[in-house]
């Protein structure tokens, strides 16, 4: 029951560009899968935490391409001194560790009919979705991303770590232990290229573990 406009959509605002959506970065390797997180852009989500693990290791920048959906991109946007702080660093981290040819920061959509279509359109590419909050009460884009199938790498600080059976039907993180969480999802990708049913066998135990 897919929508081939909405797929074709969310292909082209990740891989292509778009002049009418706000966004940054241009993924040169389109081959790669994706890591994709989506959220409110504040300090306790955490994502720009995930940019700087993304950005510090460069075996996972050759495993994998870097989406975030979050925020305003320019902080003249917005009119929350916490978000402004995000967007700044944000931006930081992506000039730091050049990150423009492997990221793609899009402004953050709360369309109906785009935002189911981001994690399938990211399941396409055989990607993970990264949940990196400092607490999570409950982590319904965990849910959601788990149903959509697309494997699944939460803090394990809140609602998350009931959600998620370790290694069974996606993975904790620490996000306190930066080197570690981008370790695991190296070692997960890595897994991937090793064993091809890999990625399906964590895809389907994750659909399996929110529908029961």
């Amino acid at each position: 029951r897919r929508d081939k406009e909405v797929i074709k959509e969310i292909r082209t605002r990740i891989f292509n560009g778009n002049s009418s959506v706000t966004g940054i970065g241009k993924i040169k390797n389109k081959d790669l899968p994706l890591i994709f997180s989506m959220a409110r852009l504040d300090k306790i989500k955490n994502l720009t935490s995930l940019v700087k693990w993304y950005g510090e290791n460069e075996e996972l920048k050759k495993l994998a391409n870097l989406l975030i959906v979050a925020g305003k991109i320019n902080n003249q946007e917005s009119s929350d001194d916490e978000e402004k702080e995000q967007i700044d660093l944000m931006h930081n981290y992506i000039e730091k560790y050049n990150l423009y040819e492997h990221i793609r920061w899009l402004e953050g959509d709360a369309d109906r009919k785009r935002v189911p279509e981001f994690y399938r359109t990211i399941a396409d590419t055989k990607g993970v979705f990264v949940q990196p909050a400092s607490f999570e009460g409950f982590g319904l884009t965990v849910i959601e991303a788990m149903r959509s199938g697309l494997p699944t790498f939460a803090t394990q600080y809140g609602g998350p770590l009931e959600i998620i059976e370790d290694e069974k039907c996606g993975l904790h993180i620490d996000q306190a232990d930066e080197k570690d969480a981008a370790k695991k999802l190296v070692g997960f990708f890595k897994r991937c290229k090793e064993d091809k049913n890999y990625w399906d066998k964590i895809s389907k135990a994750g659909i399996k573990r929110v529908d029961t």
